[in-house]
Formats: C-alpha cells, sequence, structure tokens
C-alpha cells in the first residue's frame, strides 16, 4: 500500500478502508489477489491491529474481500465493478447534484455546464 494514513476527520479504520478500495479501484489490487494482512498494514501505518482489523472486516462485510482460512484475506469477485458502481452514485449526489443546483442559482444551462466541464477536462488532461 503506497502513501499514508493522514490525520484527517476520518476515523483511521475508514482510511484503511477506503486505501485498499482505492487499490481496487486502480487495479493496485486485482480480483483474486492477496491483501497485505492485518499485521503487515498495522507494521506499515504503524497503528493498532485492531484497527486495521476493524477496516477489514468492513472490507469483508460488504464483499469486496474474503478470507481463505489459514491463508489469509483476498479480493473477491466482482469487487472493482462494485466499488465503481457505487462511487459513480456517490459521485452523482456528492458532486454533480451540488453542481447542478449552484449552476441553477448562476443562471447557467446543461450547455454552459458541459461547455464548462469539457474545458476544464482539457485543461486537467494537458496538467497531468
Amino acid at each position: 500500500m503506497n502513501g499514508s494514513v493522514h490525520p484527517d476527520n476520518k476515523p483511521l479504520f475508514i482510511q484503511i478502508k477506503e486505501k485498499i478500495e482505492d487499490q481496487i479501484v486502480n487495479d493496485q489490487l486485482l480480483e483474486g489477489e492477496q491483501v497485505p494482512s492485518t499485521t503487515q498494514l498495522s507494521n506499515f501505518y504503524k497503528i493498532n491491529h485492531i484497527t486495521v482489523l476493524k477496516g477489514i472486516n468492513m472490507l469483508v462485510d460488504s464483499g469486496l474481500i474474503y478470507k481463505k482460512r489459514g491463508v489469509g484475506m483476498f479480493v473477491a469477485e466482482g469487487a472493482k465493478e462494485m466499488l465503481l458502481r457505487t462511487r459513480r452514485g456517490a459521485f452523482a449526489d456528492d458532486y454533480v447534484a451540488p453542481m447542478v443546483r449552484e449552476a441553477d442559482k448562476l443562471g447557467l444551462s446543461t450547455e454552459d455546464l458541459f461547455e464548462i466541464i469539457t474545458q476544464v477536462k482539457e485543461r486537467e488532461t494537458h496538467e497531468s
């Protein structure tokens, strides 16, 4: 796992869960591949084993990873697609809906919004 756990408003176990989810979405952890152990994660991030386990258990409960007894945790079949579906829905609610509300306040049409999005996307593509 690259990066570190940063102090923000989210509990550490949520940050661990989200880091693993990001790795699944970004193809750093593929379906059927073994997830780092709770011991490895707690040593790497220098956080309590129980905290890591809580994040891992959330992933198990959601069906994104599964346990092979005596072997470890693995990314479940369909995990990436499940995450993408969930994130697309959250994207619409968290980003697009507020943007549309603000565009309405500013008197921007759908075409205006599309043009702005196109310009921003082109700018971001050229910068990266």
